[in-house]
């Protein structure tokens, strides 16, 4: 079993998303560490990109001023390295294809096993091209996580169907960013893949308060929360891990109500 099939052991889990180098890297870090601390039971590490397709305005700008300050594959994969020494959770990174291929795909996943990262997430990747890192993953071990959007309709079960380490669903169409509502049939979508996996799965986009973390926990086995965290860095910046650390505990908390 996986690192990440572990993390989905014990209840409902709550997956804070952290952009890498934003403000720094080594704030990063210790967000990192006071999420832990605080209850996230899986980190999703975002690398940075010059084009985020699938990303809204607050973490696009993330994005931009993480890479203004030097952020580069090589360095996070060296932070991820130092925080292997204490953080036990898993962690995945989320980026986008470009960044594996102009890395190398061999060299980037094989870099991922060797300094602790359980799973990539690409949300650029089509299902049916996923055969071009797939290899790579299996090779290393790995988790390539497949995402399932409201869009996805008859191919959910087909990609539950394959899925590895957890599966993403896209609470919303269009791109990250927090709502004030959430109005796609996660139910429906949810029934679909328990009846084609006993891959967990955790529903992310659009999720900020923890009234609707906790209705998504219900839905599912998790939440996912980006936006509302890269606010608290914009907002904090290297003054954020404390921050980052209460809200991460306040949505922790409302799961397990």
């Amino acid at each position: 079993m996986s690192n990440i099939r572990k993390a989905f052991e014990n209840g409902k889990v709550f997956i804070p998303f952290i952009t890498c180098g934003d403000p720094d890297l080594a704030t990063t870090a210790k967000v990192v560490r006071e999420a832990v601390k605080n209850g996230a039971d899986l980190i999703e590490l975002g690398i940075p990109f010059s084009d985020p397709t699938a990303e809204g305005p607050v973490i696009q700008e993330a994005s931009m001023r993480a890479l203004k300050a030097g952020t580069t594959t090589d360095r996070i994969f060296d932070m991820v390295k130092d925080l292997r020494q204490d953080v036990k959770v898993p962690m995945v990174f989320m980026t986008y294809a470009n960044v594996v291929f102009s890395y190398g795909a061999d060299r980037f996943i094989s870099s991922c096993s060797r300094f602790g990262i359980d799973g990539l997430i690409l949300p650029d990747l089509p299902y049916e091209e996923k055969e071009e890192f797939l290899p790579y993953c299996h090779q290393y071990d790995v988790d390539l996580i497949s995402l399932i959007a409201p869009t996805s309709a008859n191919r959910i079960a087909m990609i539950a169907g394959e899925a590895e380490g957890f599966l993403y669903i896209v609470s919303s169409l269009g791109v990250t960013g927090t709502r004030s509502e959430i109005t796609t049939d996660l139910e429906a979508i949810v029934r679909v893949v328990r009846e084609n996996t006993r891959i967990p799965c955790a529903v992310g986009f659009g999720i900020s308060t923890p009234d609707q973390a906790r209705r998504m926990a219900e839905i599912s086995d998790g939440a996912i929360v980006g936006s509302a965290i890269v606010k608290l860095l914009a907002r904090y910046g290297t003054e954020a891990p404390g921050y980052v650390g209460s809200y991460v505990k306040e949505m922790k908390d409302a799961l397990a109500m």
